[in-house]
């Protein structure tokens, strides 16, 4: 009896994933370290009974189509679902996994490092030291915003968001404000206020986007958001690029309208290097590494690995981390 396939959508995948699926299933791998060309990806799903993806691989119905009716599970190695048709993946009774919580830890732990080396400068003096360009100890030279006594809004307190809440704590931040659609228990942690997002942009000194993308929060962030924060705001997402809408974060830090931006997520990524954002002295740019530590990405694949064996083995309800669709 020939084995189950199984489709692998990128080539440096975390051993301790890869060797769950080796010796129960055929592994079809794309093995190169960038994105599946679309072309290819539709030539290698054909008749695959799974597909491990990242949040580079569109999942859509075209994607869907060709696989064809064999096709019993969809797992991504992300925390993200907004390169997955869900609609059409639960039309076509398709388990879904994904991997949450694994990366809390990584990703709120780049949150603060990002906010830190956007507003204390950190890059910038880096530049400045390798450049030649530091000369003596000068007392306004590279001096930004300190968090102690400082508002800090956190938009959206999922998981992350609660736990970059709990990082910020020691820092002696006077106040953590916070936004969702109903209070959360994990706020007591660090005794963060619900409150609008109208008053968490015009209170707070450091504003950090840690919501998920959907058609509601798609470009949530615009010229009237912007317009509303302090001058000495400083701006960081951690989430996806488009929940920005990059046009008008440009103009506000351009013009000043706030101090300055942090971002791991853009649009597009890769962002072109010859894009206005990489032009700005106040913004600091991350290649959306929110998960990268060792550890973590080592977990994501075997989660994901283990989401797929679970449904090809007959045991769906075995899914460590199963979409709820």
């Amino acid at each position: 009896m020939s084995r189950q396939k199984v489709l692998v959508t990128r080539g440096d995948i975390p051993e301790s994933g890869l060797s769950i699926l080796k010796n129960k299933y055929d592994l079809i791998c794309w093995n190169k370290t960038t994105p599946i060309p679309r072309t290819e990806f539709l030539s290698m799903v054909k008749d695959v009974d799974g597909i491990f993806c990242l949040l580079t691989d569109k999942i859509d119905e075209e994607i869907l189509s060709t696989a064809g009716s064999k096709l019993k599970v969809v797992s991504t190695m992300s925390v993200g679902l907004d390169h997955l048709n869900l609609n059409a993946l639960k039309t076509r009774g398709i388990h879904v996994g994904y991997t949450p919580g694994v990366l809390t830890d990584a990703t709120a732990e780049l949150t603060i490092g990002l906010l830190l080396a956007t507003s204390r400068k950190i890059i910038a003096a880096e530049h400045a030291l390798r450049n030649g360009e530091w000369t003596s100890w000068s007392p306004n030279w590279m001096c930004g915003p300190g968090l102690a006594n400082s508002t800090v809004g956190i938009v959206g307190l999922g998981r992350i968001g609660a736990r970059v809440g709990e990082y910020l704590k020691p820092f002696g931040v006077n106040k953590i404000l916070y936004s969702s659609r109903t209070e959360k228990t994990d706020a007591k942690k660090f005794n963060g206020q619900h409150v609008s997002l109208n008053t968490l942009l015009t209170e707070s000194d450091f504003i950090i986007v840690t919501i998920a993308l959907t058609p509601e929060t798609r470009e949530m962030f615009g010229k009237s958001s912007f317009d509303m924060m302090k001058s000495t705001a400083i701006f960081i997402n951690i989430s996806r690029g488009e929940i920005v809408d990059q046009p008008a974060l440009i103009d506000a830090l351009k013009n000043n309208k706030i101090r300055g931006a942090g971002l791991d997520v853009m649009t597009p990524e890769p962002i072109p290097l010859d894009h206005e954002l990489l032009k700005l002295d106040n913004c600091v740019l991350l290649p959306h590494i929110g998960s990268a530590a060792i550890e973590a990405r080592r977990e994501m694949s075997v989660i994901t690995a283990k989401n797929i064996s679970a449904v090809l083995d007959g045991h769906p309800e075995n899914m460590p981390s199963p979409v709820n669709i």
